[in-house]
């Protein structure tokens, strides 16, 4: 699939919480060709510092050729994106890697933690064209209420059935996003699609795994140039023999394919 380099406007900017910001651009090639777990490098401003782009998962596309990224300030690159404002533009290049595969699995749970919920709304969309409803459950996991009660919400608006845990018990269930899971009992075939930080993908595929579901996991991960060249994010394949590399061959993942060390 060919990538396409925009000089993208910011149309509209929403900060979520202190610091986790939605961003929505104009880059229509990009929105054209974009599928559910890709992702896009991005820089502000012209200058050289920062050097490197930064990772971000696609949140949504819409029409007029609108995508849309959810980011968490962490460092200098994502200060300089988040201060932009509309009307200004940001170097972006995308669509890259392997998204979900959809597939004719009965049920689908989509299991987010954190700013890894970033892709599955996109995934959500794409699903309710083929599915009912009720074959989608959301399992959503987050430090508190602050942080993921915004984009819950952005799931119920779709008619989806939503559920939520957060460490602080803020919100919904105390706990972990496994949580939601262990109690979850389905004889239909099932399919796990899931993104977050890397100890809560291994407990996600290690319950998935148990349950005989299966599971496809985003891994999230530090790249210099997202398009295999640097190979700075390689990851341990499942056999112990050799590597991936999570923006070429991923960011989606069979679990079963990546080494839970």
């Amino acid at each position: 699939m060919q990538a396409y380099q925009q000089k993208a406007e910011v149309v509209s900017t929403e900060k979520v919480t202190g610091d986790i910001y939605r961003f929505t651009v104009k880059a229509p090639d990009i929105a054209a060709d974009a599928r559910p777990g890709q992702f896009v490098m991005v820089r502000a401003g012209d200058g050289l510092d920062p050097l490197l782009r930064r990772p971000f998962s696609i949140h949504q596309v819409a029409e007029g050729g609108l995508v849309q990224i959810l980011f968490k300030v962490i460092g200098k690159g994502t200060q300089a994106i988040a201060g932009l404002q509309v009307g200004q533009h940001m170097d972006v290049l995308g669509p890259l890697g392997r998204g979900f595969v959809h597939n004719t699995m009965q049920e689908h749970y989509l299991v987010g933690g954190g700013i890894g919920v970033a892709p599955l709304l996109f995934l959500a969309k794409q699903l309710l064209k083929k599915n009912e409803p009720s074959a989608i459950r959301v399992l959503l996991g987050a430090g508190t209420k602050a942080e993921i009660s915004t984009l819950a919400d952005d799931f119920e608006n779709m008619g989806l059935g939503v559920q939520v845990s957060t460490e602080d018990g803020s919100l919904g269930k105390p706990g972990l996003v496994t949580d939601l899971m262990v109690p979850l009992q389905n004889e239909n075939k099932v399919m796990v699609y899931t993104c977050g930080p890397y100890p809560m993908l291994r407990a996600v595929a290690g319950v998935s795994s148990d349950k005989g579901w299966a599971c496809q996991v985003s891994l999230e991960t530090i790249m210099a140039c997202g398009l295999g060249a640097c190979l700075g994010c390689a990851v341990l394949r499942a056999d112990m023999n050799g590597y991936v590399h999570v923006c070429k061959d991923g960011p989606v993942f069979d679990a079963d394919d990546v080494a839970w060390l």
